[in-house]
């Protein structure tokens, strides 16, 4: 017997307020054979949903561009606005290997979903991870720097210093589309974990000077980017984080770090939060650290087993 193959991918798209929105994109990869939905979290104040989907490589591929076919649909950059940096409506779509399946093949699968969005819809694609075309583009964030607005306005001068560097790898023109923005396609060993880490303070600034300590750019884990926010539905202020590496930098890690530095300021941690899914293991390597477990097997797990 074959052992059947599985991607995990993270897609985030740009709508976060509109139920009715979010839903029809959302139900693009539910009830599909080969394709479970994990997960979708919609984010009011980043105003962008978080999507995880657990698939086959056919099956998700097809999900994935229906998905961003939607999005494009129903979601006008030239209306959008929130606090999460983006550039497009369907803004990433990164998968990367679960099981039985190797990176090699999950670069493949986003060259093809790439170059397939594009034939399809026309709407600009950028490579990114391991599938990027420049050292440059490997980085999310250095694609998205200027956001859709930036962007678009530098790419409407071909003879910007940087317009070589920064048009998209798929286009009409070296332009964004001017509803749709553009899409990052990637695959890559690990995705990201969205940890949140909540202060008793209403003082954003204090949220933000830790979110400095913490991250990579500015002295902290080279693993970890951060941002100070203010979320308006809850109270409190927080100090939200992007963790791509949660084997090397667990959790603990930067929880401890910001209560650490929380303390200079006189401010307790009132908790934290994972937006989304999160891989077993890192969840176990916290359970060792907290109570000093030695030799902790997966196996010890008796759900483990069932997941087999």
């Amino acid at each position: 017997m074959v052992a059947k193959k599985y991607i995990l991918a993270v897609p985030n798209f740009s709508e976060g307020r509109r139920k009715d929105v979010i839903e029809a994109i959302v139900a693009e990869v539910k009830d599909r054979e080969g394709v479970k939905l994990v997960s979708y979290e919609p984010e009011h104040d980043f105003n962008r949903t978080v999507v995880t989907i657990v698939g086959e490589p056919e099956p998700l591929k097809e999900a994935l561009i229906a998905m961003a076919g939607k999005s494009y649909e129903l979601i006008d950059m030239r209306e959008q606005e929130g606090t999460h940096p983006r550039i497009g409506a369907q803004d990433t779509i990164p998968i990367f290997p679960l099981r039985n399946i190797s990176l090699k093949e999950c670069v493949q699968l986003a060259e093809e979903i790439g170059k397939e969005l594009f034939e399809k819809y026309k709407v600009p694609i950028y490579f990114s991870a391991e599938n990027a075309r420049t050292k440059d583009k490997k980085s999310i964030s250095y694609i998205r720097k200027g956001q859709y607005e930036g962007l678009k306005a530098l790419l409407e001068d071909s003879n910007h210093p940087d317009y070589d560097n920064r048009k998209p790898d798929l286009s009409v023109e070296g332009k964004l589309s001017e509803k749709s923005g553009a899409t990052i396609v990637s695959a890559d060993m690990e995705g990201l974990t969205a940890y949140n880490v909540f202060l008793a303070t209403e003082d954003v600034n204090i949220a933000k000077e830790i979110a400095k300590a913490v991250r990579g750019p500015s002295g902290g884990f080279s693993t970890v980017r951060a941002v100070g926010i203010k979320f308006p539905e809850r109270e409190g202020v927080v100090v939200s984080m992007n963790m791509f590496d949660c084997a090397s930098t667990p959790l603990y890690r930067t929880f401890e770090l910001v209560k650490q530095e929380a303390k200079k300021y006189g401010v307790a941690v009132t908790g934290s939060e994972l937006v989304g899914p999160v891989k077993l293991d890192y969840l176990l390597n916290n359970l060792e650290y907290y109570l000093g477990l030695q030799g902790l097997r997966r196996d010890q797990i008796l759900e483990s087993h069932l997941m087999e």
